[in-house]
């Protein structure tokens, strides 16, 4: 596949209409039927985007989400075309377009985000800690923080517009909102995408602790996986060496996803003051660009060795 080294933060194309740009992604109209999704450099955490790209990273996450498609097409049908995305843009406008772009078929997506969780972390670990439970589904006592749960569970997210916190929602609500057996049918799919992927990663060093994916419905109502798959942008990468250590000490383990930045987000003080998540975000230092680079990097790599 060919690849760019150009920085990208917000496309430009001008010759396909702009239907939505999201946290990363920015999405055109290729006629009434399929979408071109170019993959920005941008980095989102907290539900901001920050204003400093990471070079390499939306090259990087199209390249993953291929990568998981391919392997996972024998379990569900996703919104891939085949075709090149660089046919479907002018010649001037392929190098925004080469290495990190995907020309899908336009489905009609369904409004849930579909959450999987094999270990705790994140805001289910703070879920856990008020009620032994993440989105209604009870747990065990006595987890501990990026503990292994008993088996992975649905843990959906209703979807928010850009800027907004996705909300935890419980099953009965995803029941509600598309009724009773696609309900069901997302929660066995997601989870069984989820283990099998989950089973392939920790064969290379990694632990994929949760994720997230997204489905709509082609012309014929056929389920389809969409959007991006299994990257470290939609899920918890954790490195299989770092995790016994952070887990016996009850940190968060060393991560190859934007944990790294959300840490340091956290950290850092404005006026003496913690960032309060609302935009405009702290400028990130070369040193934390460059980390969270080399941390997308050595996923990619350690999953495609």
């Amino acid at each position: 596949m060919t690849t760019t080294t150009s920085v990208l933060h917000t496309s430009a194309l001008t010759s396909l209409p702009l239907l939505a740009r999201g946290k990363v992604r920015d999405n055109y109209a290729v006629g009434t039927d399929r979408l071109l999704m170019v993959a920005s450099d941008r980095l989102s955490a907290f539900d901001v985007i920050l204003g400093e790209p990471i070079p390499g990273k939306g090259a990087l996450l199209t390249q993953m989400a291929l990568f998981w498609f391919d392997k996972l097409g024998n379990i569900c049908p996703n919104h891939l075309t085949g075709e090149a995305p660089e046919s479907v843009v002018t010649a001037a406008e392929i190098p925004q377009v080469a290495g990190r772009a995907m020309l899908v078929k336009r489905l009609k997506p369904i409004p849930v985000e579909a959450v999987v969780r094999g270990y705790l972390a994140g805001s289910g670990w703070a879920e856990y800690q008020q009620s032994q439970s993440v989105c209604g589904v009870p747990l065990p006592a006595g987890l501990k923080n990026a503990s292994k749960l008993p088996e992975p569970i649905f843990t959906p997210a209703a979807k928010a517009e850009v800027g907004e916190h996705d909300e935890n929602i419980s099953y009965e609500q995803v029941v509600k909102i598309v009724g009773p057996e696609l309900a069901a049918r997302i929660r066995q799919l997601s989870i069984e995408i989820y283990e099998t992927a989950a089973a392939f990663a920790l064969t290379k060093g990694i632990i994929i602790a949760d994720t997230k994916f997204e489905f709509g419905l082609d012309e014929n109502g056929t389920l389809t996986l969409m959007d991006e798959v299994l990257t470290p942008d939609s899920s918890r990468y954790w490195p299989v060496e770092g995790y016994e250590a952070a887990f016996a000490a009850g940190q968060n383990p060393p991560s190859y996803d934007k944990q790294f930045v959300r840490d340091w987000l956290e950290a850092v003080r404005i006026n003496g003051k913690p960032w309060d998540k609302t935009p405009p975000s702290p400028h990130l230092p070369p040193g934390v660009i460059a980390k969270t680079a080399a941390k997308y990097q050595e996923a990619m790599a350690r999953l495609t060795a």
